[in-house]
């Protein structure tokens, strides 16, 4: 019997090591290269030519790197007119395109303590409520029915465990989601019988491929350039 878990639940990511080389108006010849050693909310340590630089949001390194928006995830660096965003990890060598500002949806904390955002499946208008506890996307059967979801004929029927006890459902693969500007493809998604959850859970099938920061009363969900196994971003 497969089973269904959304139990809320906290993960913290801390800063990593990228490496990039780029090159472009502002490079030198050899081609500008830049680590980034740390990574803070608006604030990152870069190494531009060997040079340690420690650069705020907004400023400019004598080399003409600025940083343009940082979290303990990612960086976004500005040189020479183009953006480049480096994610944790990330080992690019050579010349590398720049990658327009991703997409992101901000949501703000309602008075349940929940972020709900304004989306679409396939098309179709819906609300989700933000369940970092959720494996999967999740949806009631008349919420399904009234989108034009055939998860009868298309899903693969198994059990779920909700607060009710084993309840019946089917998996199915969602063609489109989208949460504000964010549109992802190939998502995959369980329909429960009966009407719980009463608002669509956005699960961990579209999130893990997102990154999310939390400040004060805001969540921030933001697109990454990464290609995904399970989704992938709509052009």
């Amino acid at each position: 019997m497969r089973t269904f878990c959304w139990t809320k639940n906290i993960a913290g990511v801390l800063a990593g090591i990228a490496l990039l080389t780029l090159t472009g108006a502002q490079a030198a010849d050899p081609a500008l290269k830049i680590v980034v050693q740390a990574l803070f909310p608006n604030q990152v340590v870069l190494e531009i030519q060997g040079r340690r630089r420690v650069l705020t949001r907004g400023d400019t390194s004598p080399e003409g790197v600025r940083l343009v928006d940082s979290d303990a995830t990612h960086a976004t660096l500005a040189v020479g007119g183009e953006t480049f965003r480096v994610g944790l990890d990330a080992r690019i060598g050579g010349p590398i395109t720049a990658h327009p500002t991703p997409r992101s949806a901000r949501l703000i904390e309602a008075r349940d303590g929940q972020f709900y955002v304004e989306g679409s499946i396939n098309g179709n208008g819906l609300r989700f409520v933000v369940d970092t506890g959720a494996s999967t996307i999740a949806l009631n059967a008349n919420t399904a029915r009234r989108i034009g979801l055939l998860y009868r004929v298309d899903g693969t029927p198994l059990t779920v465990e909700t607060a009710s006890g084993p309840t019946r459902a089917y998996a199915l693969r969602l063609r489109n989601v989208k949460i504000q500007s964010i549109s992802l493809n190939e998502i995959d998604a369980v329909v429960i019988d009966g009407a719980y959850p009463s608002v669509a859970l956005l699960g961990q099938s579209l999130l893990r491929q997102l990154d999310m920061t939390r400040s004060g009363n805001m969540l921030e969900l933001r697109e990454r350039y990464a290609s995904s196994t399970t989704g992938g971003r709509k052009p």
